[in-house]
């Protein structure tokens, strides 16, 4: 099997806002990077191999018939020597990831708060709210791993987990999201405009935005639109609103919203809802409630679109639900399989589009960092990959 090491971390693009790291600091992160490109490509074909040769016949065997669901395949291939070694594996690297990351910015935390402070000045950019209630399903939760989740603040004006967040992309995905680690923004605001050229969206909402590299390449896109990028985690936004600025994007606005209750927007006051990887990280309710405020908030005509990793459909096996389903388990994604079990087309009805407007489609990050490594050789390896399906469809105009 050939190997193709990832790209080194020192090609991803720097801007003013991006910790510092030292020769061995980047060291390591090239380690991990390679450690988990590793993991998802040479070791992780061995569960397959495992389940068709030992787990599944083992089943079929001792209950006279084979698995029924993914919740079975995973008792079963929880005893297996092969997944308890990937598993273990893919966890550490985890780990080690947010450890070496926090281990960079908590050290500049003070300076990094003050540079976010410095950039944005009195820029109206940046909307805060000093009593914001984090919602309950991120408060309880340190999503993959990352101790304090988004919204954590170790000081006035902090940025440091939005400084490690921004960085560890990279180690994660082994540099397929490209420079600015925003290969799924590009890839949905390109797919956007060669599919409907006509569209030229006013007002453009962006939920779940985090630091905003996914919403930049749509306000890139579209640069006479007005985007409003919005958030649960303060440190997110603030880091997110100076990224933006030194980036020479000023058509966004970062603003601290709880999806579920968008009071602050009119009805019918956006022509385009965008999320991208936001949904599996809502509670079960909430998701439903984001939903109908998405209905309510967008234009009729407008467009409602969502990137997400595959929905767990009829069609999908056992097998690949159980191996999606990791993250449930072992990487703080607790509503992961929840959200990934509900039908796209009804969670479009709910927010006002019906099956007839229904589309899906599967887009690919558009990686300007490691060219070598072009669409026809990314693997799949069950929510690492940048392989995602965008579900969506345009809202009735009456």
């Amino acid at each position: 099997m050939s190997y193709q090491i990832p790209p080194v971390f020192t090609k991803l693009q720097r801007h003013e806002m991006m910790a510092e790291f030292d020769h061995d600091e980047r060291a390591r992160y090239n380690f991990l990077a390679n450690l988990n490109r590793f993991i998802s490509t040479v070791i992780a074909p061995g569960n397959k191999i495992a389940y068709d040769n030992r787990v599944e016949p083992k089943f079929v065997q001792e209950n006279g018939r084979t698995f029924q669901d993914r919740h079975e395949v995973q008792t079963a291939m929880s005893q297996d020597p092969m997944y308890q070694t990937w598993a273990a594996l893919r966890r550490s690297t985890m780990e080690m990831r947010q450890q070496a990351g926090r281990s960079v910015v908590l050290r500049q935390a003070d300076s990094l708060a003050e540079k976010a402070e410095k950039i944005l000045g009195t820029s109206q950019n940046l909307v805060l709210k000093p009593n914001f209630q984090t919602p309950p399903y991120l408060a309880h939760v340190d999503n993959h791993l990352m101790p304090g989740s988004y919204h954590t603040e170790y000081r006035e004006g902090d940025v440091a987990n939005a400084a490690n967040y921004d960085t560890g992309l990279f180690v994660t995905t082994g540099g397929m999201l490209g420079r600015l680690t925003d290969g799924g923004g590009k890839a949905i605001a390109h797919w956007v405009k060669e599919t409907y050229p006509d569209f030229q969206p006013k007002r453009i909402l962006d939920i779940g935005c985090g630091l905003g590299h996914n919403v930049l390449p749509i306000a890139q896109m579209y640069p006479d639109a007005e985007i409003i990028a919005i958030d649960a985690g303060a440190p997110m936004l603030r880091y997110g609103a100076a990224r933006a600025k030194l980036l020479g994007v000023e058509n966004v606005t970062f603003m601290q919203i709880d999806a579920e209750n968008m009071a602050e927007f009119a009805d019918a006051s956006f022509d385009w809802v965008q999320t991208t990887m936001f949904l599996h990280e809502t509670g079960g309710k909430a998701i439903h409630r984001i939903f109908g405020e998405i209905n309510r908030v967008l234009v009729p005509g407008g467009l409602n679109l969502h990137i997400e990793q595959p929905q767990y459909t009829p069609e999908m096996s056992y097998y690949e639900q159980f191996m999606r389903d990791w993250d449930a388990y072992y990487n703080a994604e607790p509503y992961w399989g929840h959200m990934h079990d509900l039908q796209p087309e009804d969670l479009m009805e709910e927010a006002g589009v019906p099956r007839a407007n229904f589309m899906q489609v599967g887009v690919k990050a558009i990686n300007d960092l490691d060219e070598k490594k072009q669409d026809s050789q990314v693997k799949e390896d069950y929510g690492r990959s940048p392989i995602w399906n965008v579900f969506g469809g345009w809202k009735p105009h009456s």
